[in-house]
């Protein structure tokens, strides 16, 4: 399964019916299983440098991030067992988890900086970051939740995309992060980190 699977899936996610609907209990029991809070932390909130937080994660986004994995497509080495024979169901399942989770910050956010949240404030607005992830930033299907996310994790994202490292399910961030510098990039995230 490639790309052309990873689209097929896609499109049966937007479909109505068919197949089970996703289950947070089956997530749950799973998550367990495969012991995401190892590194995405209790309850989806991550303590950990550079790994993401899940909690309230948009399902949409959760689900293309696995496939991808699973899929080889994203070469994170660390998530490659914790994907490893997971079925579609599966996976839903794990996004209806993630998804169902309270959403909130890192338990060791560093504390915020007024110039450097509004410098961040202000490298949204130009970035217009609100037309796909919401003007509060709490993303929609499978574009991502940003609220309360590890700064580090977001500065290094972000960079990934200006610089053409990371790829998502299509090119959008990386054209819209193209040219940005590193100074705006670090205050977009730590805006983006310490949003209610």
């Amino acid at each position: 399964m490639r790309h052309g699977a990873v689209l097929a899936l896609l499109g049966a996610l937007a479909a109505p019916g068919g197949a089970e609907a996703a289950d947070a209990r089956r997530g749950a029991a799973l998550a367990a299983e495969r012991n995401c809070a190892a590194c995405h932390g209790e309850r989806g909130r991550s303590a950990m440098p550079d790994i993401p937080s899940l909690a309230g994660q948009q399902p949409g986004f959760v689900t293309i991030q696995l496939v991808l994995f699973r899929e080889g497509l994203r070469d994170v080495p660390a998530m490659q067992p914790a994907v490893e024979g997971l079925t579609d169901a599966q996976i839903e399942d794990l996004a209806a988890w993630a998804a169902a989770l309270p959403p909130g910050p890192p338990p060791d956010r560093p504390r915020r900086d007024a110039a450097r949240f509004a410098a961040g404030a202000a490298a949204a607005q130009r970035g217009r970051c609100g037309i796909c992830h919401t003007p509060d930033y709490r993303g929609q299907q499978q574009v991502p939740l940003l609220v309360g996310q590890r700064e580090d994790y977001l500065a290094r994202t972000l960079r990934e995309y200006r610089d053409g490292v990371r790829v998502g399910s299509d090119t959008q961030m990386n054209a819209a992060l193209h040219g940005v510098a590193d100074a705006d990039l670090d205050a977009l995230a730590h805006h983006l980190s310490h949003l209610p």
